[in-house]
């Protein structure tokens, strides 16, 4: 299915979903579907991106068991996605620069009568000319528009930079970020701290901002709260932590969650704080290393740390996707998860080939509430 230039078809909203009385769901909210984006790009993605196609291939598939799943892919890769992916999985024609629906993808607000909107945030692959990834992303700016057009959705433009990835919302107004990515000087360096918590107000229909100040150690996203953090319900997350004093995570992680215990969400509450444990720490081999084609902006170096993190995992209808990381943990994680999610199928999902591409299994999804 082809719906190229189909961002031209509808004008964007002159207001804001607050004061049309939308507000973003939290993840734990029923979904109508999940998109994805195909992953291609040969200087992110190892291997002209095999590897990660099969992690990619085998997560969809599973992931189509409990949810739709929508998944953007380019024309050249068409055929090639069809071919590894189930029959129930639907494929739209677009261009994208690289596979981070999270990020480049629509923000989806809901209001009380049933309805849905989209928020298409502005994106500069992670940094724009300061630090940004690669220097072309103008096919990502336009994927929003497009899934919001494919959802039927009426869409809002929001006036700043911000990726999906660096926002987690609970549903009754609680937003947790963090100041590493919100502030950094290469994403809005002309807005202040407040300017951009009022736009929080008025894109998500946001009451509380919650401000961690760092996000995982050496995360090339500069930080995004969903590489440490996620929401388990309202009034409780769940966090990363390190045990190894001389880790650069440990202090992070100690920081973040002094901060959560002095913090009470939008509705007053004390934040209840459960903890994952950290993988590794994992670092890129020499056989990985060499099999992406480096450029200035995306380098990957053997023994490069990889920004590998539990906390990075999907909530869809009745189950959770988390990623697989680590032998020595990977068990524990799952248990704790699923002590915590009861109602749910804990199920994990291989998934090196995503962390090397820079991200996991949350980055590379994006849920569309069920109204």
């Amino acid at each position: 299915m082809s719906i190229e230039n189909s961002h031209l078809t509808k004008e964007y909203l002159a207001s804001t979903p607050a004061q049309d009385g939308f507000h973003m769901p939290g993840e734990h909210h029923p979904h109508s579907s999940v998109w994805l984006i195909w992953p291609e790009r040969p200087d992110n993605w190892r291997e002209n991106a095999k590897p990660g196609q099969a992690t990619f291939a085998r997560f969809i598939t599973k992931l189509s068991e409990y949810v739709e799943v929508k998944v953007a892919v380019s024309p050249e890769r068409l055929n090639e996605a069809r071919q590894r992916l189930p029959k129930t999985v639907t494929l739209y024609t677009m261009k994208s620069n690289d596979a981070w629906m999270r990020d480049v993808g629509p923000t989806f607000v809901i209001n009380d009568q049933g309805e849905k909107r989209a928020v298409d945030w502005h994106f500069n692959a992670w940094g724009g000319e300061l630090d940004g990834l690669y220097e072309n992303w103008s096919d990502d700016e336009l994927i929003a528009k497009q899934v919001a057009d494919v959802e039927q959705t009426a869409a809002y433009k929001a006036p700043f930079i911000l990726e999906g990835g660096s926002i987690h919302c609970d549903g009754e107004g609680t937003v947790y970020t963090t100041s590493e990515c919100l502030l950094h000087p290469s994403r809005n360096p002309t807005l202040s701290k407040e300017q951009i918590e009022q736009n929080l107000y008025d894109y998500l229909g946001a009451k509380k901002i919650v401000w961690l100040d760092q996000g995982l150690f050496d995360d090339e996203t500069n930080g995004h709260v969903d590489n440490i953090l996620h929401i388990v319900r309202p009034g409780e997350v769940i966090i990363t932590v390190c045990d190894d004093p001389e880790d650069p995570q440990y202090n992070i992680s100690q920081a973040a969650l002094d901060v959560l215990s002095l913090e009470k969400d939008a509705q007053g509450r004390q934040i209840v704080v459960h903890k994952l444990p950290m993988p590794g720490p994992l670092f890129i081999t020499e056989e990985e290393a060499n099999g992406i084609i480096q450029t200035e902006r995306m380098e990957r170096h053997k023994g490069e740390r990889l920004g590998a993190s539990y906390a990075n995992f999907l909530i869809t209808n009745k189950a959770i996707f988390f990623p697989l990381l680590d032998e020595e943990h990977d068990d524990e994680a799952k248990q704790i998860l699923q002590n915590i999610f009861p109602e749910r199928e804990v199920i994990g999902i291989p998934a090196r080939e995503i962390v090397l591409g820079g991200g996991n299994l949350h980055c590379i999804t994006q849920q569309v509430p069920l109204v």
